[in-house]
């Protein structure tokens, strides 16, 4: 995969259930050589969470030295744990790592280990330097990445069929136009887990990318000021699009990955024909499908463009996922996360978890053609912009998640939306 030119500000913009049980920060070494670590990640189910197990029982068996205790967390507890976790000082050894504005909070707080320069030779000849970009602050590198998971539309081929669409839709109009002929097959035209927040947020992020253009991203991602008119444009043009009744019957009250009745799993069950979403999803689809195997019929397409906006309409939301060491980890951390790095473990990646991986030998192994797709529309994008919420950091973004939610139950408006952006980010 070749580097990415990536959008950044203040954070860099790219990229993205555990009970607790006893101490989860390190335990580090003892006296007769043995080192203990703690991974918190969020696959809770599937062969996703039996990815971590069988990385961790193959690394463990080449380092006999090191445990690696592994807590699952489901991935809407995730952040606000780890940040409890990361304040006490009783942090994991490693952990996920979204990017943007939250690591950068990490980083000013000193709560992360500097991985610069300790990339092994194998893993730098894998991994793109535009991917460590996507981990690094300050001109240093905080994180591995793991996972490119750009977003866009996934969906049903046989439910599009069924409404005579021929081809995936360019611009907005013609997805509203989709929107209409898709509810002549019975099925919600778009599934929405609003009551998650951040997916019913992405509408919002995406028309703000196309709205707006890379400069006037990089120069909010700084000043955290919402004042230009993209940013009133993009919720007005989330408002319009929602005017359609586009969403299934009850998105309000529907989780995004949790259980058949989720946007994910109406997709999975063909309940509803497409779902906004991160290159993720084709996993948890594929959890939730009657035999839990990958939907045969799912597709992907780039989110469409808009009339007048400012925006390359070949921008990518998304980005890179990785994999942080707390300050305080052995140094058996980083071989742990070089470990995970490496060409087979990332083809393992790509298999548990259905979505790209950032090793360019493991890409090798991508056979889905919606794969190929995204990391085809990926590093052919002009630039690359991490989610807005994480960009903005966690007090910002989680606001702005609320907010558009707020908006879309018909209690704000696009003018309402935009003071409640700027009031969250004078409060930092």
């Amino acid at each position: 995969m070749k580097a990415k030119k990536l959008l950044t500000g203040a954070a860099v913009l790219v990229l993205g259930s555990l009970a607790l049980s006893g101490c989860g920060g390190p335990s580090g070494g003892s006296s007769d050589g043995k080192v203990t670590m703690s991974l918190w990640e969020n696959s809770t189910t599937g062969p996703g969470l039996q990815f971590w197990k069988t990385a961790v029982a193959d690394f463990e068996k080449a380092h006999p030295n090191v445990t690696i205790n592994i807590q699952a967390i489901q991935n809407e507890d995730l952040d606000g744990k780890l940040q409890t976790a990361l304040n006490s000082g009783d942090a994991p050894d490693i952990f996920m790592q979204r990017g943007g504005g939250k690591m950068a909070a990490m980083v000013q707080a000193g709560q992360l280990m500097d991985l610069t320069g300790k990339a092994s030779e194998d893993t730098k000849k894998v991994i793109s330097d535009g991917s460590f970009k996507a981990e690094t602050y300050q001109d240093k590198v905080w994180a591995m990445p793991l996972a490119v998971l750009p977003g866009g539309l996934f969906y049903s081929q046989d439910l599009f069929k069924s409404a005579k669409i021929t081809s995936a839709p360019a611009t907005i109009s013609d997805l509203e136009a989709d929107v209409a002929k898709l509810k002549s097959t019975g099925a919600a035209p778009v599934a929405l887990g609003a009551k998650d927040a951040w997916p019913a947020a992405m509408w919002f992020y995406w028309f703000s990318m196309r709205e707006c253009d890379a400069a006037t991203m990089q120069k909010t991602a700084d000043s955290k000021d919402f004042s230009d008119p993209c940013w009133l444009k993009a919720a007005q043009d989330v408002q319009s699009f929602a005017a359609t009744k586009p969403f299934n019957d009850g998105f309000l009250t529907t989780s995004a990955q949790q259980g058949a009745g989720s946007s994910a799993g109406l997709l999975a069950n063909h309940k509803a024909a497409m779902e906004l979403m991160g290159a993720w999803d084709p996993g948890v689809i594929a959890s939730l499908t009657p035999n839990q195997k990958p939907l045969p019929d799912l597709s992907w397409y780039p989110f469409p463009g808009v009339s007048g906006g400012k925006g390359d309409p070949a921008a990518i939301m998304g980005g890179v996922d990785g994999f942080s060491c707390s300050v305080k980890a052995p140094k058996e951390c980083v071989d742990f996360l070089n470990f995970i790095a490496s060409t087979p473990q990332q083809v393992a990646y790509y298999k548990a978890f259905n979505a790209p991986p950032v090793n360019s030998e493991a890409q090798k192994s991508v056979t889905e053609p919606y794969l190929k797709e995204i990391l085809k529309a990926y590093n052919a994008a002009p630039y690359v912009s991490q989610w807005l919420d994480t960009v903005l950091g966690q007090n910002i973004g989680n606001a702005l998640n609320v907010a558009v939610v707020d908006m879309l139950a018909g209690k704000s408006d696009p003018q309402k939306f935009i003071q409640t952006a700027n009031d969250a980010a004078k409060k930092g």
